[in-house]
């Protein structure tokens, strides 16, 4: 279990060194803020534990960031009455995080590792959302492309990459990821090929896709086919960052119920 505490001097101080960055998913409606810290910003040299503590900064420092926002959607539950709301990060058994503000589930957020970089993303509104980073140097010359993705949409992100099929491929893996993801359950329990990412608009910043499941998939999460999935990706430096958010109402898939079986106080 991880409490999020508000934040200490130093941390206040860390805290300037990263920059909350903002993308609006539509037609989710919601605003999902998210940042980054480096694999060597954490005091521990253990990796585990670093990689825990740098979650816990990413979570408050999106926290305290969406607090400042006002964010009418978490006004009920009280922001300011933190001792008697105290916010945890929690883990289903699949590992799929959210947080929970005293007894109410809260906002959904997402990890992802780039080598020592560490990102996460944390949602606005109440749909579940997930981001992943992929770089091109994973998907070289003897990666099978063809079990993981169909010959049209490689064609489609290799072109948004600029012709570089290895850079497609990240980007294409990154938005993959990032639904399986949202949906709760990585990839644990769907197939890549499962995952169809259709023909993307240009938006400011990156690419914007729709995508759609199929096969057993689908099966395990028919409210895919009624309520949309939209990604933003967005380049950085040699790699890609997708977000993926599935539509409010948050769902409930395999893997998850109300109980939660790891939770860390942050």
């Amino acid at each position: 279990m991880t409490r999020l505490e508000p934040m200490g001097a130093a941390e206040a101080q860390d805290r300037q060194e990263e920059i909350v960055q903002a993308v609006r998913l539509v037609p989710c409606g919601g605003v999902v803020f998210y940042a980054s810290v480096p694999g060597n910003s954490a005091t521990s040299t253990r990796c585990g534990t670093r990689r825990t503590e740098n979650r816990r900064r990413l979570a408050t420092i999106l926290w305290e960031h969406l607090r400042a926002k006002g964010s009418p959607l978490w006004k009920r539950l009280h922001f300011s009455n933190r001792a008697a709301r105290p916010i945890q990060l929690v883990h289903d058994p699949l590992g799929r995080p959210h947080l929970l503000v005293g007894e109410h589930r809260g906002p959904s957020i997402s990890f992802s590792t780039a080598g020592e970089e560490v990102w996460a993303a944390l949602c606005d509104g109440e749909s579940d959302i997930g981001i992943d980073v992929a770089g091109s140097a994973e998907f070289q010359d003897g990666y099978p492309v063809h079990r993981v993705f169909h010959v049209q949409e490689l064609h489609q992100a290799s072109e948004l990459a600029g012709g570089d099929l290895a850079d497609g491929a990240a980007l294409l893996w990154s938005v993959k990821e990032a639904v399986a993801k949202a949906l709760g359950c990585a990839f644990h329990l769907v197939n890549p090929r499962d995952i169809h990412v259709d023909p993307s608009a240009v938006e400011d910043g990156g690419p914007a896709f729709s995508v759609r499941l199929s096969g057993k998939a689908l099966e395990r999460f028919p409210m895919a086919d009624r309520r949309p999935i939209t990604v933003r990706s967005l380049p950085q430096a040699g790699t890609w960052l997708s977000i993926a958010a599935l539509n409010c109402p948050r769902h409930r898939g395999p893997g998850t119920h109300t109980g939660d079986s790891s939770k860390m106080t942050l």
